[in-house]
C-alpha cells in the first residue's frame, strides 16, 4: 500500500492547492491513505472544523497538528468530536483531543498515528512535556492494539531533535515523517531498523511568499523596528509538499520512501 505525508497545509491557497491536485495524485499514485498536516489550515494559524471537513471533502483521510492546533479561539471545544485529528501527544494532560487515533483499513491493516511537538527553538514549549518520553507512554497503549504499523509526525523547529528522534524511534514504528518549517529536506530514507524518514515534509501553500506570509511584510520585520502582523499569501502560485510511502502490509516492513513535490502555476 501506498501512504502519502502532506506538509503543512496554510491557509485558503493551501486548501484549494489541495483541492486541484490531491485527487489526481490518489488516483495515479494508487494511494491508500492520506495524512496531512492541519496546523496552518485556518487562516495561516490554527484549525476550524469547517476546514477539517472541507480537506476531508478532497481526499485527506487523517490530520496530525502541532503548535498552532488551539490558535483559533472554539476549536478547542470541538476538537473531542472529531475523530479524524489529533492533539500533540506531548501537549499537558488538561488539553483537550486525543493523543494518538487508529485507522482501520479493513484488509489492508490497522494503523496508529501520533502527533508529537518539539521543544527547541518552539516558543510553547512550556506548554508541553518531553517528546520522546511522551513517545514511550504512548507506545506502551498502541502495543495492546495489535497495529499493523504506526505513523508519527513530528512538529518541531530543529532538525537535530527530529534526527534525534528518528533514531530513538527507528524500528519502533514505520514512518516518522517531520513538520513545521515549510521548507522541504531532501534527507528522506529508510533507517538502518527499518522506519521510514524524512526531516521535514516542507508545507503547501503560497510559493511566491516567506513560509506563506507576504514576503513584504517578513522582510520588513527583519530590517525594521516597527514589526507589521503576518497576512498570509492566498493567491499566486502555490508549492505542494509530500512525500509518499511504499508499505508492505503482509510484512510489515517499509520499501521506499520519496518526495512527491508539485508548483501549480496561478493556485488554481
Amino acid at each position: 500500500m501506498k501512504i502519502l505525508f502532506i506538509g503543512d497545509i496554510v491557509g485558503s491557497l493551501g486548501r484549494r492547492t489541495i483541492a486541484n491536485l490531491l485527487p489526481t495524485i490518489k488516483k495515479g499514485d494508487n494511494i491508500s491513505l492520506c495524512i496531512a498536516n492541519s496546523d496552518n489550515i485556518a487562516g495561516g494559524r490554527g484549525v476550524t472544523t469547517a476546514t477539517l471537513r472541507e480537506l476531508l471533502n478532497c481526499g485527506v483521510d487523517f490530520f496530525t497538528s502541532g503548535d498552532h492546533i488551539f490558535g483559533i479561539k472554539g476549536f478547542e471545544n470541538e476538537i473531542n468530536n472529531l475523530p479524524f485529528i489529533i492533539k500533540p501527544a506531548n501537549f499537558t494532560a488538561d488539553s483537550p483531543g486525543n493523543e494518538y487515533g487508529i485507522l482501520d483499513l479493513g484488509k489492508l491493516g490497522r494503523f496508529g498515528i501520533v502527533s508529537l511537538l518539539g521543544r527547541t527553538f518552539i516558543e510553547t514549549n512550556r506548554n508541553s512535556e518531553c517528546p520522546f518520553k511522551a513517545m514511550d507512554m504512548v507506545l506502551a497503549k498502541l502495543e495492546k492494539e495489535k497495529l499493523n504499523g504506526i505513523f508519527v509526525d513530528f512538529h518541531a523547529e530543529a532538525t537535530s531533535e527530529k534526527v534525534a528522534m528518528a533514531y530513538y524511534l527507528d524500528g519502533r514504528v514505520s514512518v516518522l515523517v517531520g513538520t513545521h518549517t515549510h521548507i522541504p529536506t531532501a534527507d528522506n530514507r529508510i533507517m538502518p531498523g527499518g522506519t521510514a524518514f524524512v526531516s521535514d515534509l516542507g508545507m503547501v501553500g503560497a510559493l511566491d511568499s516567506v513560509l506563506g506570509v507576504q514576503k513584504e511584510i517578513i522582510l520588513n520585520n527583519f530590517v525594521s523596528s516597527l514589526q507589521k502582523k503576518f497576512v498570509w499569501m492566498d493567491e499566486g502560485p502555490a508549492i505542494f509538499n509530500s512525500v509518499i510511502v511504499d508499505y508492505h502490509e503482509k510484512t510489515g516492513k517499509v520499501r521506499n520512501i520519496e518526495r512527491k513535490d508539485r508548483i501549480l502555476e496561478g493556485g488554481e
